[in-house]
């Protein structure tokens, strides 16, 4: 039978382990946000708000998100669209990735219409050793 005391100590000995964690991971894209800051980077604010600018930006996000071989850093590139030109940005996995990204954008867009400013992240070290 368990007394009280028993419980406290088991108690005492399990929760600290349950609410360990390791320390967060450093985000890979840092330096590309430190970018985003200077006066002339397109960014989501430079969205334009006019139809054909969103239905351009809808169109090209909806084409990445539906290829699911893709990563989610690929998923997860910045689209925005002015003026009828498409801007990508972000970190992708691969070379092979930033060409299907860009590909995807030209398709919609036209290949004249995309700028891009895709970068290839390193891949994470493996910490599973």
């Amino acid at each position: 039978m368990w007394h009280i005391r028993d419980i406290g100590l088991a108690l005492s000995l399990t929760i600290p382990g349950l609410f360990a964690q390791n320390p967060p991971a450093k985000p890979d894209n840092s330096a590309v946000n430190q970018q985003d800051r200077q006066s002339d980077a397109t960014t989501a604010d430079s969205q334009k708000d006019n139809r054909n600018d969103r239905t351009l930006t809808q169109q090209v996000r909806k084409a990445l998100v539906k290829d699911k071989s893709l990563s989610s850093y690929a998923h997860n590139v910045k689209v925005v669209s002015q003026n009828g030109i498409v801007t990508l940005k972000g970190p992708v996995r691969s070379e092979d990735e930033k060409r299907t990204v860009e590909a995807k954008a030209a398709e919609i867009a036209g290949r004249d219409n995309v700028r891009s400013e895709i970068s290839v992240a390193p891949k994470p070290a493996d910490t599973s050793k």
